[in-house]
């Protein structure tokens, strides 16, 4: 059982545990800026919402209200661009999440080598690049069944909202198409952030979810620099 502490998302009222919900910081210009990681110093404000659902706040005067309360003073400064900031950072977040379980060797790459570990059972996350073809997903989605023993099912790998460039950046090599991961922690701490990410940007049509063959969806993954990084970078 998780021991994340409840937080009440300030736009919807929601309470959810802290993994789930984006934590948003003043920086000490006045500014509000994303906090992904929870790790920001002071007091922070959270919102459990969709990108989509955050602009409508924006421009309705919702969220300033509610961040005044939050902060308890109206002296802040909301940018423009917060729910781009947001989902850029979020999208950091789960990149940086997949270099580290492959520089742990929890991830595997290269067609041959996926639908091998998939065939064997020792698959437990299997995603691709947004631009990877539809009978290369395919191929790679059976596989994953038949090791899982899950034929006959849904069960398939998930197509990232990023393409092969932006992943291959992310895991440090060549021509990233399809991955996959090997490691049943690796793939539940991936899935979270994933999960997070993908809840915030909202639903694609080239965008398919999945389901772990071992696991159900969880919390999402917290840690690293505060919104002074994240804005400083880019994320």
């Amino acid at each position: 059982m998780s021991a994340d502490p409840i937080r009440k998302c300030i736009l919807s009222g929601d309470r959810e545990a802290r993994g789930d919900l984006i934590r948003l910081a003043l920086a000490p210009d006045g500014r509000i800026l994303p906090d992904v990681r929870a790790k920001a110093p002071g007091r922070g404000a959270w919102i459990g919402v969709t990108q989509r659902d955050l602009e409508q706040a924006t421009a309705k005067g919702r969220l300033r209200g509610a961040l005044a309360r939050a902060f308890k003073s109206g002296d802040l400064t909301i940018p423009d661009d917060l729910p781009a900031l947001i989902a850029t950072a979020l999208q950091k977040a789960t990149l940086d999440r997949l270099g580290l379980e492959a520089r742990a060797g929890h991830v595997v790459i290269g067609s041959e080598r996926i639908e091998a570990a998939a065939r064997s059972g020792k698959l437990h996350l299997l995603f691709h690049a947004a631009d990877a073809s539809v009978d290369g997903n395919r191929k790679l989605d059976s596989a994953w069944r038949v090791g899982s023993d899950a034929e006959g099912s849904d069960l398939r790998g998930l197509v990232l909202p990023v393409g092969r460039a932006i992943l291959s950046l992310a895991l440090g090599r060549e021509n990233v198409v399809h991955g996959g991961l090997t490691d049943p922690d690796a793939a539940r701490r991936l899935r979270e952030t994933l999960d997070r990410w993908l809840y915030f940007i909202g639903p694609d049509e080239d965008t398919v979810a999945c389901e772990t063959a071992s696991q159900e969806p969880s919390a999402f993954e917290t840690g690293g620099p505060g919104p002074a990084d994240e804005t400083t970078r880019g994320f």
